[in-house]
């Protein structure tokens, strides 16, 4: 993997380890793929993969805790490229999503531990898995025969 941007790390009393953990759960979810859209949700981002998975960072947080992605900035212009790596700067709040050809998704995330530790924080990250449609329904006695040819 790529690291076009040197790790960051968090004085201990800033962070107990949630946002090092959002960004190392994130990037294996996204790298080796190409992003295909990105679209801002009601709390947080989908972004949609080349492998037909959504992949969601939903905004989080406990009274003054928070994690939320203010806005983003897709590079249409490198999507075509495949993700090779995730990395951030200025204190987690600037996440980049990169290629080869440089950042092909960038993020402003504000993000707060709160009073520290007491509260919880960072992303939830959910992988839809990828959707297959049917062009026809199966009949109940082909679900039933495809049931007794697996057991």
């Amino acid at each position: 993997m790529s690291t076009m941007y040197p790790a960051e790390t968090l004085d201990k009393y800033e962070d107990d380890g949630t946002m090092p953990d959002n960004l190392a759960e994130f990037s294996r979810e996204v790298v080796g793929h190409r992003i295909i859209t990105a679209e801002q949700t009601g709390r947080g981002i989908l972004i949609t993969l080349d492998n037909a998975k959504r992949v969601r960072l939903s905004d989080g947080g406990d009274c003054c805790a928070y994690t939320e992605v203010n806005d983003f900035l897709l590079h249409a212009d490198r999507i075509e490229h495949v993700i090779t790596g995730v990395g951030t700067t200025d204190g987690f709040t600037t996440w980049h999503i990169y290629a080869d050809m440089g950042d092909v998704l960038e993020m402003s995330v504000g993000w707060s531990c709160g009073n520290p530790f007491y509260y919880a924080y960072g992303f939830t990250i959910t992988v839809e898995p990828d959707v297959i449609v049917l062009s026809e329904s199966p009949s109940r006695a082909e679900l039933e025969t495809e049931e007794m040819d697996r057991g």
